[in-house]
């Protein structure tokens, strides 16, 4: 009765002994891991990120079935820290060999899980750049803007060729700009200016005094833009808000700081089913590609505004 009381006080000791190795390297190690991978990017510094998980592991895991041994000695054997030392460092290259093969195996999950989450991102950032693409050039040029445009154009043949003729060569800049910049992710800011002016030029000979805009912007050879931003909001302006001699369209074209700002006062129109409310979720998808900066919109009674970030040539 005694042997067998004494055979499961063994089997008992034995096991939690175990099991208090196994708890401190696993359950530790998973938590060291946690810390680093928050902290150091796979993508960013993987060398770095090998070399530091690998050291980290070793260390803990050193530490821990040190302190682990050095417990269960004194619990279950009764053997003070002072005697159980040697025996415990004999036994601590095995539980760094282990260590590194556990360091090993979580650096390649990691970095796999890593490489593929990347993957991921980049495909979805693929397909929402190529559906922007497609929203962007079946709406570069509105239909009804170039109707709208070629009856203004028919006008003036008649009433004023010389204006007509400036019309033309207007129509036909502002066809070049989105031609060429059909296939550019980003434009410099200064060509996007000069194609603003085409495009007001146009809208202005047709509204005439029932709009009115103002472009005040000086362009640096570093500033980039996504391509037809100003021409989209500025549109966006003249479709959901009133333009007549009663109302007449207030558009300001200003930079702030890093940013562009586009405001108009605000007395909107019903534009029915054809407003699809697209352009801006196109515009600042295609921005969170090159920056981290947010599109911001700012409405009030009177003003509606829209910031975009200016884009640097490095971020290109």
């Amino acid at each position: 009765m005694q042997g067998a009381l004494s055979s499961w006080q063994n089997f008992l000791s034995g096991f939690f002994w175990g099991f208090s190795i196994s708890i401190a390297q696993w359950v530790g190690l998973e938590i060291v891991y946690q810390l680093i991978d928050r902290r150091i990017s796979w993508i960013e510094t993987p060398v770095k990120k090998v070399f530091v998980q690998v050291i980290s592991f070793l260390t803990y895991s050193a530490s821990a079935f040190i302190i682990v041994q050095l417990a269960n000695y004194y619990i279950w054997l009764g053997i003070l820290p002072s005697e159980s030392w040697k025996s415990i460092i004999r036994s601590l290259p095995f539980t760094l060999l282990i260590s590194l093969v556990l360091s090993l195996i979580f650096t390649a999950i990691g970095f796999f899980f890593a490489w593929k989450n990347a993957f991921l991102q980049a495909e979805k950032l693929k397909v929402e750049m190529l559906a922007y693409k497609y929203e962007s050039l079946r709406n570069q040029i509105n239909p009804h803007f170039l109707f709208n445009s070629l009856n203004v154009l028919s006008d003036l043949v008649y009433d004023d060729q010389a204006m007509a003729v400036k019309f033309i060569r207007q129509l036909s800049d502002l066809f070049r700009y989105v031609l060429d910049s059909r296939d550019k992710e980003l434009v410099p800011l200064k060509d996007e200016l000069e194609f603003i002016r085409s495009f007001t030029f146009l809208l202005k000979t047709r509204f005439e005094e029932k709009l009115k805009i103002d472009v005040d912007v000086q362009a640096n050879p570093e500033e980039y833009i996504v391509p037809m931003t100003l021409q989209l909001l500025i549109e966006n302006a003249v479709k959901h808000n009133e333009v007549s001699e009663a109302f007449p369209l207030r558009i300001s074209v200003r930079k702030v700081n890093d940013c562009l700002e586009v405001e108009n006062n605000l007395q909107p129109k019903n534009v029915g089913d054809d407003s699809k409310k697209t352009g801006l979720k196109n515009i600042t998808q295609q921005f969170a590609f090159f920056s981290e900066k947010p599109i911001k919109i700012i409405t009030s009674d009177e003003r509606y505004m829209v910031r975009v970030p200016i884009l640097k040539s490095v971020e290109k």
